[in-house]
């Protein structure tokens, strides 16, 4: 496939870019550049609607179901200028990673009635994966499902589960057979989040927001309707889900944007009068960081274009989220390094936002705030999604048969 741009490209970007200046309100532009966590509900939701009403509220879906048919050049295109806007990244838990379980494993019905509220951002999802005991090897999970009648009740407790306190739906993998291989055991449901028997509980990060939280499950009773697909075939599903995430956790568009801000920051502060940016030891600093980013664009720019190589994909696709996740940290670390003192305020989050944090002040300059939440967000950015640790093992089983 030819990855250079042509002029229907150009085309295409120039399109994009206008309908972003012309429909972003400025204000929800800037919360996103400063990056705090959670962004708000709204925010989500007034992205979304946007998207949507110009049909690009899921381009990788199906165009039966709302989606495009761009090529993946097309794709990479619009997530660049996407993320150059400051729009944020869909209700991607929904558009990226539910979505196209239920478009591949899911009943006509469920179709119908989940995509259309997805895709309009008027209902968010979150996912029930992970378990106190159970989060690198997920296989061995311990909330159980049975079924009563025409009900799935289901016992047990999720963790990390991030959006769980605002979320509509969640996707859970629930065990429904103990007799078989843990893989096999494993389900998919949907279920309400407002379901009685339904308790969640906050868990506050160090950077001082709060997206993750603890789920428990009492009991709670889901139409036997709402399981995706086969009993006993979560595993499967799951796996399908997984590797959209770590394709989605190589974070190259953020790791793009991400560094164009360093660039600012390192324009704005000076070292004895001149602009850091110009020094040759921080100018090495963006330049190592910017070789490593071209070469992570070209695998994704493969991957997405379904390039056909001799790797095994599950391989390719923790190597991509091992360098993605990696780079974040050091463009974060970075950001830091270049403001120095400065960093050491805390400007809050964007839901508390003033506007005197949202758009800077001569002593505390735009370019100033949400820096330092998110450098401590990102030192997670080499678990969640997947450690690295177990990424690793991945590759060396799967591309080396070790």
């Amino acid at each position: 496939m030819n990855f250079e741009p042509n002029s229907e490209h150009d085309a295409f970007r120039a399109e994009v870019r206008r309908f972003f200046k012309d429909h972003l309100p400025p204000d929800l532009a800037r919360r996103t550049y400063i990056g705090a966590h959670p962004p708000a509900v709204e925010d989500y939701r007034t992205c979304q609607r946007m998207l949507h009403s110009r049909g690009w509220g899921a381009p990788h879906w199906p165009v039966e179901w709302g989606g495009t048919t761009w090529s993946a050049m097309k794709r990479h295109v619009f997530m660049e200028e996407l993320y150059e806007a400051d729009v944020l990244d869909y209700g991607w838990q929904g558009t990226h990673m539910i979505g196209p379980v239920i478009i591949a494993f899911g009943n006509d019905a469920q179709r119908r009635r989940f995509l259309p509220p997805m895709i309009n951002g008027d209902e968010f999802w979150c996912q029930g994966f992970s378990e106190p005991n159970a989060g690198s090897d997920l296989a061995s999970l311990r909330t159980r499902a049975q079924l009563v009648g025409q009900e799935w009740v289901i016992n047990g407790q999720k963790i990390w589960t991030s959006d769980a306190h605002y979320a509509d739906w969640g996707f859970f993998l629930v065990r429904t057979d103990t007799s078989v291989k843990p893989q096999r055991g494993l389900s998919l449901l949907l279920v309400p989040m407002s379901s009685p028997g339904i308790r969640v509980r906050p868990i506050q990060s160090i950077h001082g927001g709060h997206d993750l939280n603890e789920v428990f499950l009492d009991g709670v009773r889901v139409p036997a309707g709402n399981m995706v697909g086969e009993a006993g075939k979560g595993w499967t599903y799951a796996k399908y889900l997984l590797d959209k995430e770590r394709t989605a956790s190589a974070s190259l568009y953020q790791n793009k944007r991400e560094l164009q801000k360093a660039k600012v920051i390192a324009r704005q502060e000076t070292i004895n009068g001149r602009p850091l940016i110009e020094t040759p030891a921080f100018a090495r600093k963006i330049a190592l960081i910017e070789a490593d980013l071209l070469a992570l664009q070209w695998s994704v720019l493969r991957l997405l274009a379904d390039e056909k190589n001799s790797h095994d994909p599950d391989a390719v696709v923790s190597a991509l989220k091992i360098r993605g996740s990696e780079l974040l940290q050091r463009v974060s670390q970075l950001q830091i390094e270049a403001l120095g003192p400065r960093a050491l305020r805390a400007c809050g989050h964007q839901e508390n936002a003033t506007a005197e944090v949202l758009f800077g002040t001569p002593e505390w300059p735009a370019h100033v705030p949400g820096r330092t939440a998110q450098f401590l967000y990102l030192r997670a950015a080499t678990i969640f999604g997947g450690s690295c640790e177990i990424q690793k093992n991945i590759i060396a089983k799967r591309a080396f048969g070790l």
